[in-house]
């Protein structure tokens, strides 16, 4: 497996609806999303891609949809990908989600259909259960009782990769509790091709540790 530093234009065509874009961001809730999880990635969505309207020539836009502080709104946004990445402060990867698992159309339309209904009803962004998801060493207590930092899966409100984990549950993909899901724990995650992309660093681009290393079947639910 290897980290290859790419441009986001020469290989956007090549990118896929359900690949996940992780972010290692530089402000400060971003830091503490990845001093708790011991990882340089604070943040993930999901690539969605819209055809230019009549147009037959194929043409389309990557988009990304994620929970995040955005556009005015801090909750579930979709935006073009070009512009997050021209924006964006911090290093930024693309992790494509392996072809075997690209399901039936039935599949990939509930995970849209999940996806853009949260969207659309502009679910607000769950940063008390970001928090808590980040904090690992509270969850287990003896006699297989959970502790403070444990989230019960919750759809209410999401944080970024709850939102993500939940639509690959959607799918069919993963089944998981997607509110305890870490930012890191998703690209860790045996899901992904074996090489991801760097596609946008201010510094030496650090390589996401353990990627694509565990099954998520084996997730502690």
């Amino acid at each position: 497996m290897a980290m290859i530093k790419s441009d986001y234009h020469e290989i956007r065509e090549q990118m896929k609806p359900g690949d996940v874009i992780a972010f290692g961001g530089k402000g400060h809730f971003s830091e503490i999303i990845k001093f708790a999880t011991r990882s340089g990635v604070s943040h993930v969505g999901t690539v969605l891609q819209t055809k230019v309207v009549e147009d037959d020539t194929g043409r389309f836009f990557n988009q990304i949809i994620e929970s995040t502080s955005l556009h005015g709104f801090n909750g579930v946004n979709i935006s073009r990908l070009s512009d997050r990445i021209s924006t964006y402060e911090g290093d930024i990867w693309w992790l494509p989600l392996r072809h075997d698992l690209r399901k039936t159309p039935d599949s990939r339309k509930k995970f849209y259909d999940f996806l853009f209904d949260k969207a659309e009803r502009k679910i607000q962004y769950d940063t008390p259960q970001a928090i808590k998801s980040a904090l690992d060493a509270l969850d287990q207590l003896p006699f297989d009782l959970h502790g403070p930092g444990y989230n019960s899966e919750d759809f209410s409100k999401f944080f970024c990769s709850e939102l993500v984990a939940a639509g690959l549950e959607k799918a069919g993909l993963i089944n998981v509790n997607a509110s305890e899901i870490t930012p890191i724990d998703l690209c860790r995650w045996k899901i992904f091709e074996d090489n991801y992309h760097l596609l946008k660093t201010d510094g030496d681009g650090r390589q996401i540790t353990r990627y694509n290393k565990l099954d998520p079947s084996e997730w502690n639910l």
